[in-house]
């Protein structure tokens, strides 16, 4: 099993942050353009419990995926999960945390748990690609943030 986590701490409050990430369609601002990421089922407005989110993702080197993720575990304003059902990892299981950092400013958390299949050269390609091609896809959706809520 592989760990990522990433903190970062934006200029806005919890509840504003909690409407812009509860929002999927949102998914598309914080996501590379190269990994080609398209959303390829109806969204609804707003995020639920059970909720199924399809989408196609183009990885360097590893082509083209299929990714279904569900979102689950709500918790209103603070936290949430996308665990994928379908996609490029054995497993992949997505914290997003929101902890209000005084009344104008929030502390995001992601943090993932995944693993890789195919055992020892799942373990290779990520010691030696994924884990860092995984910094870089956090690294820009920091950076996106930061810019977003100044």
């Amino acid at each position: 099993m592989h760990f990522l986590e990433r903190e970062v701490v934006l200029n806005v409050s919890q509840q504003t942050l909690w409407e812009f990430m509860a929002t999927p369609a949102n998914l598309n601002d914080l996501t590379p353009p190269e990994l080609k990421f398209q959303i390829v089922s109806e969204l609804p407005a707003r995020m639920y419990n059970g909720l199924m989110i399809e989408y196609h993702i183009g990885i360097p080197l590893f082509g083209n995926w299929r990714w279904l993720t569900e979102i689950k575990h709500i918790r209103e304003g603070e936290y949430f999960v996308d665990e994928q059902r379908l996609g490029p990892y054995r497993l992949w299981y997505h914290q997003h945390l929101l902890e209000p950092v005084g009344e104008e400013q929030t502390r995001m958390i992601d943090r993932v748990s995944y693993q890789l299949p195919f055992g020892i050269l799942g373990r290779l390609v990520n010691q030696f690609r994924v884990k860092y091609m995984l910094d870089n896809i956090f690294s820009y959706r920091t950076k996106q943030l930061l810019e977003m809520f100044i």
